[in-house]
């Protein structure tokens, strides 16, 4: 049961393709083959959001849209999709008149040029759709993946705000066509396997997670592609041949979260903006660094699992995951087994993933009572940036004295790993100034780190200890008075 052509909507057609390959980009199709030319190309590296569309996926019966960089997204990922491009905006009266996200823009005078101002509006869009009623700070990190090289970003958020006052949610075209969009791609999910290529790059998108792992025993070196976040710019960067490429996005067994009593489960397919509900009850710690992780765009298609898979030294996820005892399910046809994340990563490069085998999902030991958790990221600017070093702590606290501590680095070596000195340092000295200082000093032990464009080895082993002081320093006054 294969079915050999992708189809999706876009704005208010049905697109049916026969000839779509593994490398072919959504922002190309929309440009050349369609002439939707609002959407722009600026950084070709899902960077500037100047390329931002809204993607509307069905998940759990629910129609959700999401702002995307379509400048990396693969249009074959699109298969089941609603596409909705700048062009489709427009004010309740159908005439031509403007949305209120685009009145907004101009009164408050939010563009210069213009060549960005289509993609922030449709970030604004998707803000507008989702939140009525958004704070400045909500406002601001919605915009996190769009830059705008021309004007202050102080009207731009001027005109989120009276986007909002102006309301008008109801009478919007695309809020009114919710029940028959939902429809129209439920009748498109069959459940098939679908193959589709240009010459000989291939994409496939399997039927299920049963299939996937058929297909992927079928092909043992295809690359598996769930967000394109990362694989995007082996594409649009590195011109790399991806075929044959799995597409994993659409499945909804990778897109689940559960808690199996202190375990918290995240799906393999799961995005970073789905998780954070999960990660806002259960880990409410490491909500700021979650936020810190790319812009909205990226987080709204990038996922956890691609995170972890892809074995990056510098990946956002796994300092925190390490710290708090994570492990990985790793799955190959009706195999499955379970490894620490911390094994996971065996060298740079290289993790301990069998030809056939793919991640399905990541478990997460909820912190008992008295743990204390920490997220830290280091980037060149606080939005939308690659770390260049990252942290994850949990501590357990009893009497006054640090029980266990669980210590780990991104950006510190070719994987991301524990500071077992660091660790012992803490493990059993009291909750004091001193004991931090000296687990600070100790990361020159666990620690060679390289110098690259993004921070030099001295910048590096500076950061990281002070990184432990800062822990200290951000527990409340009174505790750390009374700790003393």
């Amino acid at each position: 049961m294969t079915r050999n052509h992708i189809r999706f909507l876009l704005n208010g057609d049905e697109v049916t393709l026969t000839e779509c390959g593994a490398r072919d980009m959504l922002l190309d199709f929309l440009r050349v083959n369609r002439r939707l030319t609002g959407t722009k190309e600026g950084c070709a590296e899902g960077d500037c959001g100047a390329c931002t569309v809204l993607v509307g996926r069905l998940h759990e019966g629910v129609l959700r849209y999401d702002p995307v960089n379509a400048c990396i997204r693969p249009l074959a990922a699109c298969d089941g999709c609603h596409t909705v491009t700048v062009e489709a905006l427009h004010g309740a009266d159908g005439s031509g008149s403007l949305h209120p996200v685009q009145r907004a823009m101009v009164e408050a005078h939010g563009t210069q040029c213009g060549f960005c101002t289509p993609g922030i509006v449709m970030a604004l869009y998707a803000l507008w759709l989702t939140n009525p009623r958004p704070s400045r700070e909500e406002v601001a990190r919605a915009l996190q993946g769009n830059l705008c090289r021309c004007t202050g970003y102080g009207p731009i958020l001027d005109a989120a705000e009276a986007a909002a006052s102006a309301g008008g949610q109801e009478a919007d075209a695309l809020m009114r066509r919710r029940d028959e969009v939902a429809r129209a791609l439920a009748a498109m999910r069959d459940g098939r396997r679908v193959e589709v290529a240009r010459e000989h790059d291939r994409a496939i998108l399997p039927g299920s997670v049963d299939d996937l792992a058929a297909a992927l025993m079928e092909h043992p070196d295809a690359t598996i592609v769930a967000g394109a976040t990362d694989v995007g710019l082996w594409v649009t960067k590195h011109l790399r041949d991806i075929a044959p490429a799995l597409f994993i996005a659409h499945l909804p067994e990778l897109r689940r979260t559960d808690v199996d009593g202190d375990t918290l489960i995240i799906g393999a397919g799961v995005t970073w903006d789905e998780a954070e509900q999960m990660v806002a009850q259960h880990l409410p710690e490491a909500l700021p660094y979650w936020h810190r992780v790319a812009g909205w765009q990226v987080r709204a298609a990038g996922t956890v699992g691609g995170n972890i898979a892809n074995g990056s030294p510098i990946g956002d996820s796994p300092p925190l995951l390490i710290a708090l005892g994570a492990e990985v399910t790793l799955r190959q046809g009706d195999a499955r087994r379970t490894v620490p994340l911390e094994r996971y990563f065996i060298a740079y490069g290289k993790q301990d993933r069998q030809p056939g085998e793919f991640v399905e999902s990541i478990r997460i030991p909820l912190p008992a009572p008295g743990t204390r958790i920490a997220a830290e990221k280091i980037s060149k600017r606080p939005d939308s940036d690659i770390t260049a070093v990252a942290m994850g702590l949990a501590l357990t606290i009893e009497d006054g004295r640090i029980a266990t501590a669980r210590i780990a680095y991104g950006g510190m070596a070719g994987i991301p790993r524990r500071a077992p000195t660091v660790e012992a340092a803490l493990t059993g000295a009291p909750l004091a100034e001193a004991s931090f200082e000296a687990a600070a000093q100790a990361v020159a032990q666990d620690f060679t780190p390289l110098s690259d464009w993004r921070a030099s080895a001295d910048y590096r082993r500076l950061v990281a200890g002070n990184l432990i002081r800062r822990f200290w320093l951000s527990q409340p006054e009174a505790q750390r008075e009374a700790a003393e």
